[in-house]
C-alpha cells in the first residue's frame, strides 16, 4: 500500500513538471562559437525568400547572441510571420512538444520564420538536446533568459511568441504545445493574420 502511494505521489510530480518548467537560477556559461550540423536535406532547400533560406541554413545551430543581435534578425525577418519558441534541455514539457515544432516548420517553410531561443541551459546538454530533436531552423544561446524576456518569457519554459509580418508581437504562449493543431491554429491567428 505504501509503495502505491510513493508511486502515485511520483506520477503526481512528473505530471506537474510535464505542465510547465520554470526556473529563476542564472548559471554561468562559457561564450563559445556556434556548432555546425549537417543535416540530411528535407526538400525545404526550395525555399524561394532569399531572407528565409539563409535562416533554414542555419537550421539546428546553436547561435551565440544577446538581446540586440536578436533584435536585428527579428528586423532583418520584417515582412514574413515569425514564431519563437523559447525552451530548456532539462525541461519534459519542451521535450514533448519540439517535434511539434519541426514539423509545423517544415510545413510552413517559405511562408512562416521559426527561431528557437534556449534559455538557461548548460551549452552542451543543449546541443545533446537538438541533436535528438533536430530542427530546420537556428537557436539564440540565451544564458541569462535576457533575449527571452523580450518576449514574455524567461519564466516558464516552454514560452512561444507569436510576431506578426510588420514585427510586432502579438502573442505569448507559456507553456506546452500538445498538438499540431493547437499550435497551427495559434500560428494561423497570431502570426499569419
Amino acid at each position: 500500500m505504501r509503495s502505491t502511494l510513493v508511486r502515485l505521489v511520483t506520477v503526481a510530480s512528473v505530471a506537474l513538471a510535464v505542465a510547465a518548467c520554470g526556473n529563476d537560477s542564472t548559471p554561468d556559461q562559457v561564450v563559445e562559437q556556434p556548432s555546425v550540423r549537417a543535416e540530411p536535406s528535407t526538400g525545404d532547400e526550395r525555399i524561394d525568400d532569399p531572407v528565409l533560406r539563409r535562416l533554414h541554413e542555419q537550421r539546428n545551430r546553436l547561435l551565440d547572441g544577446d538581446p540586440q543581435a536578436f533584435r536585428a534578425r527579428l528586423a532583418e525577418l520584417r515582412g514574413r510571420p515569425v514564431v519563437v519558441n523559447q525552451w530548456a534541455s532539462w525541461c519534459p514539457p519542451c521535450r514533448a512538444e519540439f517535434p511539434i515544432f519541426e514539423r509545423l516548420a517544415h510545413k510552413y517553410a517559405g511562408r512562416v520564420a521559426f527561431l528557437g531561443v534556449d534559455m538557461q541551459d548548460e551549452r552542451g546538454a543543449a546541443r545533446a538536446f537538438m541533436n535528438d530533436f533536430p530542427t530546420p531552423y537556428p537557436h539564440y544561446f540565451d544564458a541569462d533568459a535576457s533575449i527571452s524576456r523580450l518576449f514574455g518569457g524567461g519564466r516558464v519554459s516552454p514560452t512561444t511568441a507569436f510576431y506578426d509580418a510588420d514585427g510586432r508581437l502579438r502573442f505569448s504562449h507559456l507553456g506546452a504545445y500538445t498538438s499540431d493543431a493547437q499550435l497551427e491554429a495559434e500560428i494561423q491567428r497570431h502570426a499569419l493574420r
